[in-house]
């Protein structure tokens, strides 16, 4: 398993079988994470980059089995933002520091392309970064995001088994989630994707591939979480990921791309109370605190537990900057662009 550590941290390379073997044995978790640690201070430094996230729409055309927002969910609140609020809130995240905003929803047709423009146009007037999670779209619609000014656009892949991905995803086809990737990254966006670990009928090979697809792609960001099953979703009785086997995959996806951006996502803090800080010990460089206002952070449920659902804006920029200073990193200045190394 050193051996393995070692070769990944020196070469960046390891075969599916080798990254199965190290997600199989836990003996030496520790050394992983301290590898992945190495690696990111080495390529990426000890800056840690902020986004602020809006979750402005939970309507979603999908109906993705594990998704709290899927279009059959009869017991969520539904809502939308007005484009004057996207950009309030855009505005004021701008006031509290923040220099890049992550603009999120469901699928939701509302939002068409002139009013996505818009927003977009009136964001980066700000003179901010701006990153868009929107879902599937057409290759001419991705385009016009990126002729308003959108720099990044985050499209999760799930799982690469395609079979698993279309039951779990019904409706959805792996192809054209594929599609969607190649369109964005040819387009000119800094790409993120990800996966969810813990997946019912995931496997250990499965979660391999997945890494090895991220390094295929060269993908600019990658988000690793588990999967929370959610009490409203037909996946309410399924057993769900852990904590230590999405921190490993996420450890070994910075080993193998080294100066990519890999935030600390909040679904690792609702397993673990310090898990984004655990994360960041561990290969992780991003947070992507909430600055949505009010009862619309408890409406966005993807799935349960999620953290800081009450807190304010201010309050999460406060608290995630002190967990941050208090591991002896720093908040970054800039607009955290993947800057390649290799």
């Amino acid at each position: 398993m050193l051996e393995l550590i070692a070769k990944a941290e020196q070469t960046h390379e390891l075969t599916k079988e080798e990254i199965v073997e190290l997600l199989k044995s836990d003996t030496h978790n520790a050394e992983l994470f301290a590898a992945a640690d190495r690696v990111r201070a080495q390529y990426v430094g000890d800056e840690v980059h902020l986004r602020g996230l809006i979750e402005f729409s939970n309507i979603c055309r999908q109906n993705c089995l594990y998704c709290g927002l899927r279009r059959d969910n009869t017991k969520i609140e539904r809502y939308r933002l007005t484009p004057e609020q996207i950009i309030d809130f855009a505005a004021k995240a701008k006031n509290y520091g923040y220099k890049t905003v992550v603009l999120q929803s469901g699928e939701d047709a509302w939002f068409d392309v002139a009013t996505m423009q818009h927003i977009i146009r009136e964001i980066k007037a700000l003179g901010m970064a701006l990153t868009l999670s929107l879902g599937e779209k057409t290759r001419e619609e991705y385009q016009a995001y990126k002729e308003a000014g959108a720099d990044r656009y985050l499209l999760r892949i799930e799982t690469t088994d395609r079979q698993l991905y279309e039951a779990l995803d019904p409706g959805m086809s792996h192809e054209n989630r594929k599609r969607c990737l190649r369109d964005l990254k040819e387009l000119g966006f800094e790409v993120g994707t990800g996966c969810l670990v813990g997946l019912p009928g995931q496997t250990l090979a499965s979660l391999a591939e997945d890494i090895l697809f991220f390094k295929e792609i060269d993908a600019d960001m990658i988000g690793v979480g588990p999967f929370i099953p959610n009490e409203d979703t037909p996946l309410r009785g399924e057993k769900g990921g852990t904590f230590t086997l999405s921190l490993k995959v996420m450890a070994i996806t910075r080993l193998l791309m080294p100066d990519i951006n890999i935030p600390a996502t909040t679904a690792m803090e609702t397993l673990d109370p310090n898990g984004r800080v655990i994360a960041l010990k561990s290969g992780a460089n991003v947070v992507m605190p909430n600055v949505t206002e009010g009862d619309y952070r408890r409406m966005y449920a993807l799935y349960p537990g999620k953290i800081c659902i009450n807190d304010t804006p201010a309050h999460c920029r406060s608290c995630i900057t002190g967990k941050i200073s208090g591991i002896g990193r720093k908040v970054s200045q800039g607009h955290g662009y993947r800057q390649k190394k290799r």
